[in-house]
């Protein structure tokens, strides 16, 4: 059996490395890292039983997705969730669980046949939940899915949607209390994500680690001096 496994962040990598040893025996895998590595002329080379994008941004050619079978995994109990950032979404409105969703890829974003789901812890920050997730898609789902003849069903319900947050709605003005604030840091804090942030005249300050007391939050901060460009995109 030969497996694609496409992914861009380290925990997803790491994982993806592992999977490689751990059915080196049994499966050909074949990890692609780089949006550029995903043409339909390298995929047909490698004729994949399963093409799976643990996290990836970039639109998927329909010249592969209706040739092969290809996976992705969306951190919502789909329909309910669709788009762009999940997790920040989920966590802003207030969620403390959610379900990872395996959906073959169909034309419209989120919103083909579900192979499976699995249940998702949403405390900690953005990367230990990634991570969290990562080590049930690779250990949990990918297995399942591969081992076993699941026949993906269509999404049942009324979808909802979210969209993809922007820069500036990483700033910490709005948030009006500590339960707020404490989320909306962790909720940022993880590879590829822009820190949660407050501006001055002059500095920006981005916060990290933070940790949730009783009565206030400590935090790692990071102070930089402001440039023209960070002014005109805030």
């Amino acid at each position: 059996m030969n497996i694609i496994i496409a992914t861009i962040k380290e925990w997803h990598i790491e994982n993806a490395k592992r999977f490689q040893e751990t059915y080196a025996g049994s499966y050909n895998v074949e990890l692609i890292t780089n949006p550029k590595e995903l043409t339909e002329q390298w995929v047909m080379k490698t004729n994949p039983d399963w093409v799976f994008f643990p996290h990836w941004s970039w639109k998927i050619p329909a010249s592969i997705y209706l040739a092969y079978r290809c996976v992705v995994f969306h951190i919502t109990d789909l329909p309910y969730g669709r788009g762009g950032s999940p997790l920040q979404n989920l966590i802003v409105r207030g969620r403390q669980e959610t379900k990872i969703s395996a959906i073959r890829v169909v034309e419209e974003m989120d919103a083909g046949p579900i192979y499976l789901k699995k249940p998702l812890s949403l405390l900690g920050t953005a990367e230990e939940i990634f991570r969290r997730a990562s080590y049930i898609i690779f250990q949990e789902m990918i297995p399942m899915i591969i081992q076993n003849p699941i026949i993906p069903k269509e999404q049942e319900g009324e979808p909802t949607y979210f969209k993809r947050r922007t820069q500036a709605q990483s700033s910490i003005e709005e948030c009006q209390t500590l339960d707020k604030l404490y989320d909306h840091i962790r909720m940022l804090d993880g590879e590829g994500y822009p820190p949660a942030f407050l501006e001055t005249e002059e500095f920006i300050f981005e916060f990290t680690r933070a940790s949730l007391k009783t009565g206030f939050i400590q935090a790692d901060v990071k102070i930089k001096k402001k440039t023209e460009q960070e002014g005109e995109r805030m």
